[in-house]
């Protein structure tokens, strides 16, 4: 039975990812599909702030479709071709559906700038790409990229879905998925899959552990509006969580909160004979946002 499931898995692959005639009206249909899909999770309030909002956003989604095409394209050319064409409608698309229902309008179009440029490396990518379909230690090279990627999103989505519960759990999933798919379809050796996992795995835990928590600079006002003169200065209790310094001074005093990570310190502004306390609160909302608070102690 074991077997007959395997068997059955790997056909199932095998015809999704190189068992199909990718012709052009395929990848067209494929393009305005993805745009309106899409377009669906970008506007329709039920799914702002859920995993499917991500697609219009982030790159996890796109992957998958570009890896689909070029696993079923016959040649480097056309997978490269053919790749580029679909982000060059898909992309702009999006955009368009967009613009009747933003108050931004066409000026909606100033973002599409960065999917443009990322649109015209699809190119290079996906010829390169292409050679995937060899089913050997060249494949898993060329995945290495896209497979760090996934493996810091998923690593990223349950982290933050371990904290705010279910919030990227589907995310997190999804991108874990993609790289056993990947893994399973395109490395025909244990070794090979064991690296492929394993490889970005530990280099994206390595990176979190020697990272700060945080690392955010935030210019703010203080909560009471104080005015400042050039003779003021700043005392912290814990320089651990941030470091905090007067910025500007004057009618428009503020000060500047370098963020290390989450937590609350008291600190202390001294201006002359003048002396404020106040208790920084450093935290992440439900958006994964780093968020400041400042209140007034005296």
């Amino acid at each position: 039975m074991t077997d007959k499931k395997q068997s059955l898995l790997r056909r199932c692959t095998d015809k999704l990812f190189g068992g199909i005639d990718m012709k052009w009206w395929k990848v067209i249909v494929l393009a305005v599909a993805s745009a309106v899909i899409t377009f669906i999770f970008l506007v329709v309030p039920i799914f702002e702030k859920t995993s499917f909002y991500n697609m219009g956003v982030t790159f996890e989604a796109w992957i998958l479709l570009a890896v689909f095409i070029m696993a079923n394209c016959k040649k480097p050319l056309e997978s490269a071709l053919k790749t580029f064409v679909f982000f060059l409608i898909s992309q702009p698309l999006i955009y368009l559906f967009q613009v009747p229902f933003s108050n931004m309008g066409w000026g909606l179009f100033m973002y599409y700038r960065y999917w443009f440029y990322w649109t015209l490396l699809t190119f290079p990518m996906a010829f390169a790409g292409w050679y995937i379909r060899k089913k050997n230690w060249l494949s898993l090279l060329i995945l290495s990229p896209a497979l760090i990627f996934l493996t810091f999103t998923y690593v990223n989505s349950f982290m933050f879905t371990f904290k705010h519960f279910p919030y990227q759990l589907v995310t997190g999933l999804f991108c874990l998925g993609q790289v056993l798919l990947y893994l399973y379809v395109f490395t025909p050796k244990l070794w090979m899959r064991l690296t492929g996992f394993l490889v970005p795995l530990a280099a994206v835990l390595i990176i979190a552990l020697v990272t700060p928590e945080v690392e955010t600079n935030v210019t703010t006002f203080l909560p009471d509006d104080q005015v400042l003169t050039e003779a003021a200065v700043v005392t912290n209790e814990d320089a651990d969580i941030a470091e905090i310094s007067v910025h500007s001074t004057g009618e428009n005093s503020t000060i500047l909160i370098q963020a290390h990570k989450y937590g609350t310190t008291d600190f202390t502004v001294k201006d002359g004979a003048k002396e404020y306390k106040y208790t920084l609160e450093i935290y992440e909302d439900n958006d994964g946002h780093t968020q400041t608070k400042i209140t007034r102690n005296n």
